[in-house]
């Protein structure tokens, strides 16, 4: 298997692990506000899936300008959701970014980035997912934290979790 595929369904496990466990939380928990680096998990999670989406537009070809206008409006969009359709919104942009890394065929392709503050960056489609999960992995850890804060238990989504399960997975198929 492609590694930039493999990561991503890492990513897409990870994060359905998180939702699975968010779920089990009493649903005032989701709005929460605590002391962290965001004040609420339905702040990490609006960040999580914006920088997604971003990402995402921009692996696509569009232009910062595009992107940033069409970023106001799911802002507002995302702020209303609720866990269940963030879980939703989630497993879409999943599914989109999976048929983007199948249908790119070569991710070690340059690409090139302009972003109006930090520049342009020379780079390949597959560092680009590989930032996109790390992002994802980093955050999922402020999610961890804020789950922890609120006196309950976040969700065992090491990478090396997410290997032993694929193990699992051929041996019982």
């Amino acid at each position: 298997m492609d590694k930039s595929l493999q990561l991503h369904q890492f990513n897409t496990w990870a994060n359905e692990k998180v939702f699975e466990k968010l779920k089990e939380l009493p649903p005032e928990m989701y709005k929460k506000e605590v002391e962290s680096v965001f004040p609420t998990i339905a702040d990490v999670l609006v960040h999580m899936y914006q920088v997604d989406y971003v990402w995402l537009q921009v692996l696509k070809g569009k232009t910062f300008e595009d992107i940033l206008n069409s970023v106001k409006q799911l802002h507002e969009e995302l702020n209303t959701a609720d866990l269940q359709n963030m879980q939703k919104k989630f497993e879409a942009m999943s599914d989109d970014y999976e048929n983007f890394i199948k249908g790119r065929g070569d991710l070690s392709a340059d690409i090139t980035v302009h972003h109006p503050h930090f520049g342009t960056l020379n780079s390949t489609y597959a560092d680009l997912v590989q930032h996109i999960v790390n992002h994802g992995t980093y955050h999922r850890g402020h999610l961890s934290a804020i789950v922890n804060q609120l006196g309950y238990k976040g969700a065992s989504i090491d990478y090396i979790f997410y290997l032993y399960s694929l193990q699992e997975k051929k041996q019982t198929s």
